[in-house]
């Protein structure tokens, strides 16, 4: 299966132009930068759909980040706003509040919090500088599940969730980024080991198995399918109650209105 990133690439432009123009037209586009390629290639897409002017980059170091030049460095590439927000306090805080009311913390809390609290600050800038925030997940890790609910998995609207990670590898190729930002080894800022050993298994192994049903390991394999089967709650906003009121219930609610005699 051949992957025109061209053609592609310039789709997802004219798709950002029309969206801003229903949803947000005259606002900017708002994106957390993290360095790695998801985040590039978005910021990219969001200048050459928007023009520089009017694209906000949001750097979001937790305390000290090590590799936090490499954000520096593509704004500065990009030729972008940015602003600059520690969330090491914001998280110390709600860490300490939840010392003082939980007999424990779990994992998954300590895990994630960071990524939600980035979201809380991306759109904090957003709405204070009249943006619209950019999702930055692909379809690879959104696959297993491998993004935070309501932390990186959230935002206005999305222009990668539908691209494997070498679709947006190409894409950015095509956007003529630095192989810095492309092939950044791929890590979350939160824990030294890096997204793939985190998994288990490379990208490449899994967007071979998305895109073409092939894979080799069947260990993998039944990790992917369970990884998938698990995490599909993190793809819908959230499951309603389908409550339909009774009809007789409906006119007597129109008749006191005013609406029948």
């Amino acid at each position: 299966m051949s992957f025109n990133a061209k053609k592609v690439k310039d789709d997802i432009v004219f798709w950002i132009r029309n969206w801003f123009e229903k949803n947000g037209k005259g606002c900017k586009g708002v994106v957390a930068i993290s360095g790695g390629k998801d985040s590039s290639v978005v910021a990219a897409l969001l200048v050459e759909a928007l023009g520089k002017e009017n694209v906000v980059g949001v750097l979001l170091p937790k305390g000290k980040q090590f590799d936090i030049d490499v954000s520096y460095a593509l704004v500065k590439h990009l030729g972008i706003e940015y602003k600059e927000i520690n969330i090491e306090g914001a998280y110390n805080a709600l860490m300490e509040q939840f010392n003082s009311v939980l007999p424990e913390i779990r994992v998954e809390t300590v895990t994630n919090l960071p990524a939600r609290i980035r979201m809380v600050a991306t759109y904090g800038v957003s709405q204070s500088v009249n943006g619209r925030v950019a999702n930055t997940s692909n379809l690879s890790e959104d696959w297993v599940g491998y993004a935070t609910r309501y932390g990186d998995g959230a935002g206005d609207f999305s222009p990668l969730s539908k691209l494997t990670v070498q679709e947006v590898k190409a894409i950015g190729r095509e956007l003529d980024l630095p192989d810095m930002f492309i092939d950044k080894v791929p890590i979350d800022g939160l824990q030294p080991k890096s997204d793939e050993e985190n998994l288990g298994f490379t990208y490449e192994v899994l967007d071979k198995y998305i895109r073409e049903g092939i894979i080799e390991d069947e260990a993998i394999k039944s990790k992917i399918d369970r990884l998938n089967t698990i995490n599909q709650f993190k793809l819908k906003y959230m499951d309603c109650f389908p409550y339909e009121p009774e009809e007789e219930d409906v006119f007597k609610g129109e008749r006191q209105m005013g609406i029948y005699g």
